[in-house]
């Protein structure tokens, strides 16, 4: 890779934690000391950043998590999950410049713009709601006066006095498939991330992306949500991602994919047509397994090989134009390390937002 590449782990707070996937084994559940342990990996490791999911059925609360976890890091940046809709929007950009400021300028954003729990609103107005948020929280988090007066956001406040240690807001990033979807990162994200698919098809996302961001007179940056399975030999590699759904059954998989609030949207129905149109081994193509959708309702595939076979996947996918990886492997402590070990040191990497 000639250009360095933001290489990032996953903060596992929604219970999504296994040594066989469907099983759960109560050490592995989303706690404050399990997921610290996580995070504080990834941190040693060099991760260049680390995602804080949201839920609310499952696991702790994100936001929680980032402030109490930006004291017991180094160097790693914080991908925090907010769900757009939960928070007034003033005291959001008041927490998020809190949490920044807590960090030493270590928060970037994840925009999640879902259905939220008990509510349910059509696709066009929610992302209307979701591209209002994102312009208001950048005006306020930019130390901008907030005069926007639309059909979610309509304010005229100055910005709080508590501001970010960078100048400026942090990147936002933001994935979703449908048209409204992509339309709205278009028009208001920084990066935008796409779940696993084949190397072309990441490829012909990024393709229609750009077009839609020059629609605005913008430019973005493109990530891939994947997970891996990393071992010394192809062979073992295989052999471990047999062993993680070895004991897990089909009614149990589907329990699972039912419990996450985006059930029904139109990236999780790419994520069903890639593993139904995978072989009988579950290879969607070399190296791309999609076994882990069997019980996971959003990315569901993983790079799946030995050293260069990982690292040269993650060439391919740069190849087409993703520049930040968000990683993520079971258990998460164990890939974590062997990740650092084997793909690490292979691939040139540092954070989209640079640390200060």
């Amino acid at each position: 890779m000639s250009e360095p590449v933001e290489i990032s782990w996953f903060g596992a707070l929604c219970d999504d934690d296994y040594e066989f996937l469907g099983v759960p084994e109560p050490t592995l559940l989303s706690s404050w000391g399990h997921c610290r342990s996580i995070v504080q990996t990834a941190d040693r490791n060099g991760f260049d950043n680390v995602l804080l999911p949201s839920g609310y059925a499952l696991g702790i609360d994100s936001t929680a998590f980032a402030a109490g976890i930006a004291t017991c890091t180094e160097q790693i940046n914080l991908l925090l999950a907010v769900r757009i809709g939960e928070m007034w929007l003033p005291q959001l950009a008041r927490q998020l410049a809190t949490i920044d400021q807590m960090s030493g300028g270590r928060l970037t954003i994840n925009i999640i713009s879902s259905d939220m729990p008990g509510q349910s609103l059509e696709s066009a107005p929610r992302y209307r709601r979701t591209v209002e948020y994102m312009q208001g929280l950048r005006a306020l988090l930019d130390g901008r006066r907030l005069d926007q007066h639309g059909d979610f956001v309509d304010f005229d406040l100055d910005p709080p006095r508590i501001a970010t240690v960078s100048p400026g807001c942090p990147p936002m990033y933001f994935g979703g498939f449908s048209e409204a979807a992509k339309d709205c990162a278009a028009e208001a994200a920084d990066v935008f991330l796409t779940w696993p698919d084949t190397v072309a098809s990441v490829g012909e996302t990024i393709v229609d992306m750009r077009g839609r961001a020059d629609r605005f007179d913008r430019s973005l940056r493109y990530g891939l949500r994947a997970h891996v399975i990393v071992r010394d030999t192809e062979a073992e590699a295989h052999a471990a991602a047999d062993r993680l759904i070895s004991k897990l059954d089909d009614d149990t998989g589907e329990a699972i994919r039912k419990k996450s609030l985006d059930t029904e949207s139109v990236g999780v129905s790419r994520q069903s047509e890639l593993r139904e149109g995978a072989d009988d081994d579950g290879y969607a193509e070399p190296n791309l397994w999609t076994g882990v959708g069997r019980a996971r309702s959003g990315a569901g595939a993983a790079i799946v090989g030995d050293p260069d076979q990982v690292a040269n996947k993650l060439r391919a996918y740069q190849s087409v134009g993703v520049d930040a990886f968000i990683l993520s492997g079971y258990t998460h402590i164990a890939e974590c390390d062997l990740v650092a070990k084997h793909v690490l040191p292979e691939i040139p990497h540092s954070p989209l937002r640079p640390r200060l």
